[in-house]
C-alpha cells in the first residue's frame, strides 16, 4: 500500500513538473502584467505565481481531466483580484502607481486584470465575466476603458499618490 501511494506520489510529482516546465513562464509574464512590475524585479508576481501554483499542486490530483493551466490562471486572477481588495480596501475604483513606471501601471487593478486575461491569455467575455462575478456587459466596458487609457493616455507622468477614480 505504502509503495503505491509513493509511485502514485513520484507520478503526481513528475507530472506537475514538467506541467511548470512548459507553462511557469508564461504563467509569470501574466503575473508580471498584473502586477506592473518591470521584468526583471518582480518579487509580488513571482510570490503571485508561487501561490497559484502551490494551489494548483495541491489540487492536482482532482483536476481530472481539467486543464491545469486555466487552474493556475484562475488562481492568478483571484490571488491578484482578492491582494488588490485588501491592500485598497475597493477592488475597481482605486487608481495607484506601484513601483514600477510602465503603462499597465497606469490602470486600475481590475483594468489590468480583465486586460490580461482579455488579451494576453485570451480568455473570453464570458468566461472573464464569469471568473470576476461580473456581468459581461461590465467586463466589456472595463476592457474598453482600460484600452482607451493605454491607447491615450493622459498627459505627465503616471499619479504618484493612491487616488480615487470617478465611478
Amino acid at each position: 500500500m505504502r509503495e503505491r501511494h509513493a509511485s502514485q506520489g513520484a507520478r503526481r510529482a513528475r507530472e506537475f513538473e514538467a506541467f511548470v516546465a512548459g507553462a511557469a513562464g508564461r504563467l509569470l509574464h501574466a503575473a508580471t502584467l498584473l502586477t506592473a512590475e518591470p521584468r526583471n524585479a518582480n518579487p509580488r508576481a513571482r510570490r503571485l505565481l508561487t501561490l497559484a501554483l502551490a494551489h494548483t499542486y495541491a489540487s492536482w490530483d482532482r483536476l481530472r481531466g481539467e486543464d491545469p493551466y486555466d487552474c493556475a490562471r484562475q488562481q492568478l486572477a483571484v490571488r491578484f483580484a482578492r491582494a488588490a481588495w485588501h491592500q485598497y480596501g475597493s477592488f475597481g475604483r482605486l487608481r495607484f502607481r506601484p513601483s514600477a513606471d510602465t503603462v499597465l501601471a497606469r490602470l486600475a487593478p481590475q483594468e489590468r486584470l480583465i486586460l490580461v486575461l482579455r488579451l494576453y491569455e485570451g480568455v473570453a467575455e464570458e468566461q472573464t465575466a464569469a471568473l470576476l462575478g461580473l456581468p459581461t456587459e461590465r467586463v466589456r466596458a472595463i476592457c474598453a476603458r482600460a484600452m482607451a487609457t493605454l491607447l491615450h493616455p493622459p498627459r505627465g507622468p503616471a499619479p504618484t499618490r493612491v487616488e480615487v477614480a470617478p465611478s
